[in-house]
């Protein structure tokens, strides 16, 4: 059973020694991401995450990994225990860091990449284990802005409002109904979590605590509690 769920985004920026200095907009953003992870971690210790990819695999709890590929050599863990080390993708990597910060004991990544119906699927059947955290990584829209790493798109600041709208209000009909090729124009990566969420029941009270694209990128933080 879900007992409780967090939407997260994923850059590598979240990581402090990935992006040293100050900056309001950025601070912001972590201290959503803080915010959502420690309440989640107040509620269950063993998480399970969500995050996009290439193709469906599970990455399990007993796996460590670094960001060195991102610019700095931060390790992070997927559990408190003995980890063998390998190497993790993004969704992974901000997964176990998130974990530490929080001070969960485990978090077993699932990587998706599939239609709605199948990320549904997915999500009803993680809502059928055990009772655990949901932790949802992913991204809106790369598009927002001239200076976007997408180049600018008019339709993305629509589709994130969207997606913010959903995350604040636990509408799962509407997260069902993101089109996956719309968001893959947009460069939403965050799409199929977000669908695999929807699929994890509708009895939900949410609270949306950050949403902005500081950076020409969408990034929504939103906790979402059983009702």
């Amino acid at each position: 059973m879900i007992v409780q769920a967090v939407v997260v985004p994923q850059p590598p920026l979240l990581v402090p020694a990935l992006s040293p200095g100050a900056n309001a907009e950025l601070e912001a953003l972590r201290a959503a991401c803080r915010t959502a992870v420690t309440r989640l971690a107040a509620v269950t210790r063993e998480w399970v995450a969500v995050g996009a990819g290439d193709h469906e695999r599970v990455i399990e709890p007993t796996t460590s990994g670094s960001f060195r590929g991102y610019g700095a050599d931060v390790p992070v863990s997927l559990s408190a225990g003995q980890a063998t080390r390998a190497e993790l993708p993004l969704p992974a990597l901000v997964a176990g860091w998130l974990r530490e910060q929080a001070g969960a004991d485990s978090v077993r990544v699932h990587l998706v990449d599939g239609d709605p119906a199948e990320c549904e699927r997915l999500g009803k059947l993680l809502a059928n284990g055990d009772r655990t955290g949901l932790l949802v990584l992913g991204d809106g829209s790369n598009r927002h802005g001239p200076k976007s790493p997408g180049s600018e798109d008019e339709r993305a600041p629509a589709f994130d409002e969207a997606v913010a709208r959903a995350l604040a209000t636990a509408d799962t009909a509407a997260l069902r109904a993101l089109d996956p090729g719309l968001a893959a124009e947009l460069g939403a990566g965050g799409r199929a979590p977000w669908q695999v969420l929807a699929g994890a029941g509708d009895d939900w009270r949410a609270g949306l605590l950050y949403s902005a694209a500081p950076f020409g990128v969408g990034y929504h933080v939103a906790v979402w509690e059983r009702g």
